[in-house]
């Protein structure tokens, strides 16, 4: 093969028929380039606009027109119901308000009758679900503490007598205060030990220092005292009676005086 190199024009130079094209696509996007703009929509004249506003003005108030008996006719008839509605919640209103009125006099009668038969001395209240108690003056608590009430146990004995050793509920009075007082004790306390019962005056009947150093009687030979058995306090336990703690027993005794009522319930 021969050395030389061979070279070859370019098909765009110098060519006769690329020119030709080139003017050929410049007159067809000239062409659309016109029929596009003859296209274009034109705005509407003002006098047009203003026809077309007017036609839809009439339209809008026949429409009106033939409505306003329906409307007028539907606000007569929704009227009624609305106040009518409204009067019902007017007077709910003052009816609520003269219930108020008549709680708020009941209210005010009840609290002075209940500041009336307030104790005008201290008071004591003996919970005997809880078994607590509670030192008040007026309506103040001055006092509070632990105590022991009735367990109600029930205890028979060989002659069909029985016993329920419950704390009664009510309102006593402070009857009796005594200071180291001693137990009388009666049949029950023999029979529960399983100890012949002695006659009734007999010294084995007298049992000191198991009642503490005070003790206040409320009737039915019901006490409030001490006891030596203190880790059983908070708990149902008793005869009956109410067992109190040293200090509490002591706080209670020297605040109430004989005729002091007494709450139990």
């Amino acid at each position: 093969m021969s050395s030389e190199s061979i070279t070859f024009p370019s098909a765009l130079e110098n060519s006769p028929k690329s020119n030709q094209s080139e003017a050929a696509s410049a007159e067809h996007l000239k062409a659309e380039i016109e029929q596009d703009g003859a296209t274009v929509a034109k705005p509407p004249s003002p006098f047009k606009a203003g026809c077309t506003g007017f036609c839809l003005g009439l339209i809008l108030a026949a429409a009106t027109l033939f409505t306003a008996p329906i409307l007028r006719e539907w606000t007569f008839s929704v009227l009624p119901y609305v106040k009518a509605a409204v009067t019902r919640n007017s007077a709910d209103i003052g009816m609520i308000r003269q219930q108020m009125l008549q709680l708020e006099k009941r209210l005010s009668a009840l609290k002075k009758k209940y500041n009336s038969l307030l104790p005008r001395e201290p008071y004591l209240i003996v919970d005997t679900s809880e078994n607590r108690i509670t030192l008040m003056s007026k309506n103040k608590v001055q006092h509070q503490g632990i105590c022991s009430t009735g367990s109600y146990v029930l205890l028979k004995a060989t002659d069909n007598r029985q016993w329920i050793f419950k704390t009664p509920r009510g309102m006593y009075r402070v009857l009796g205060k005594v200071e180291y007082p001693v137990w009388r004790m009666p049949d029950w306390a023999f029979i529960e030990e399983g100890r012949p019962v002695p006659p009734p005056n007999s010294p084995e009947r007298y049992e000191e220092g198991v009642l503490g150093q005070y003790a206040m009687s409320f009737g039915d030979g019901y006490l409030i005292h001490g006891t030596l058995y203190k880790r059983f306090l908070g708990m149902p336990v008793t005869h009956g009676c109410v067992r109190l703690d040293d200090e509490d027993l002591r706080t209670v005794y020297h605040a109430m005086h004989l005729g002091s009522k007494v709450f139990i319930y």
